[in-house]
């Protein structure tokens, strides 16, 4: 859904930015020995800004230490079809070292309710230097962030993270082609070259180090209810169908387009995706290689690949990688919140 953008995006480093929330104030009678359990306080949009600062500072360092009292077990991150849970995402992390120029720098943060329980908050990256993982270097370049952060006890801990990389549509939009061209010419032969050493040396490690293939995750027994029930999504896109969207999303709907940009309201989202796209052609609509994980009996993040033919303000509609939030409003699940991004290489 949004603007199924034609241009190549780099291969972001999956850094997951989370941390702990402090303990609320138990303000239970000193002198009560049955004391109630502490719960975290209610969030705020600086408090998770924070949060997310400390946890970029950890993983620039490869701190993964720091991640393992942050995610929660039920932590997923997906690449493509690849999904991650917990003990990957630490073993991964371990291999990180950044080179952060002038500090790690977050704005515009936005933070969406699930519900009392679970939030989902977006913000955008600044951050500028380079991230080595895996023994790939990347530069840094400015994204659109959201991670998904669930109440546990006394502290919010981070279940879901992803980023895309900010775009700038005018741009590619005046000349299609050559915004395109560059895109064509990266050395991307002499990149495979260099990379296919890297997957070997890698697949070499791992098979050295055999004890810690992280187990696989089990999909969620709704799993082929929500894909469907996204899928419709996907037919009403198609049909321009407002009331349909209606139906289907939470009242506190938002969702990050696959440009970076950020639509914060039920009633933009029905509007850009049935009046403002300009689209043509657009007859066959599928969403496959889905994948959901139960966060709690009410909330569970779906994750898999859209597609649709034809085009959408003038550029070519394809696969698009998106992770859907549902939450349970009494027998219907709703769409409360969406992050979309264009296939890596690879993906």
């Amino acid at each position: 859904m949004r603007r199924l953008l034609s241009i190549t995006m780099m291969a972001a480093a999956a850094l997951w930015m989370s941390g702990c929330g402090a303990p609320a104030t138990n303000n239970a009678p000193a002198n009560n020995a049955n004391t109630t359990k502490s719960t975290a306080a209610a969030p705020t949009a600086e408090t998770f800004l924070d949060m997310e600062k400390k946890a970029n500072e950890a993983y620039s360092k490869g701190d993964a230490a720091y991640f393992e009292g942050m995610l929660s077990d039920k932590a997923v991150l997906s690449m493509g079809k690849d999904r991650m849970g917990k003990e990957a995402i630490v073993s991964m992390i371990k291999t990180a070292k950044c080179d952060v120029k002038d500090g790690v720098k977050l704005s515009e943060p936005h933070m969406s309710k699930i519900n009392d329980d679970t939030y989902a908050f977006t913000y955008k990256d600044d951050t500028a230097g380079t991230c080595t993982e895996n023994g790939k270097t990347m530069e840094m370049k400015p994204v659109r962030a959201s991670t998904v952060w669930v109440r546990s006890g006394d502290k919010w801990q981070a279940v879901w993270h992803g980023q895309t990389e900010l775009m700038a549509p005018p741009a590619a939009d005046k000349n299609d082609d050559k915004a395109a061209e560059p895109m064509a010419v990266e050395p991307k032969k002499d990149e495979a070259k260099k990379e296919e050493p890297m997957k070997d040396e890698k697949a070499a490690a791992n098979a050295n180090s055999a004890p810690a293939e992280p187990a696989k995750l089990t999909a969620s027994a709704n799993t082929d209810a929500l894909v469907k029930l996204h899928a419709s999504g996907w037919e009403a896109f198609r049909n321009r169908d407002a009331k349909a969207f209606d139906g289907m999303l939470a009242s506190s709907f938002s969702f990050v387009a696959p440009d970076g940009s950020y639509v914060g309201s039920k009633a933009d989202a029905i509007k850009a995706w049935t009046e403002t796209m300009k689209c043509e052609g657009v007859t066959k609509t599928s969403f496959t290689d889905g994948f959901a994980q139960s966060i709690s009996p009410t909330v569970e993040i779906l994750m898999g690949k859209g597609n649709a033919d034809g085009k959408c303000d003038g550029q070519p509609n394809g696969d698009l990688w998106q992770t859907a939030v549902y939450v349970k409003e009494g027998d219907a699940w709703k769409l409360a919140y969406m992050f979309e991004q264009l296939p890596h290489k690879g993906m």
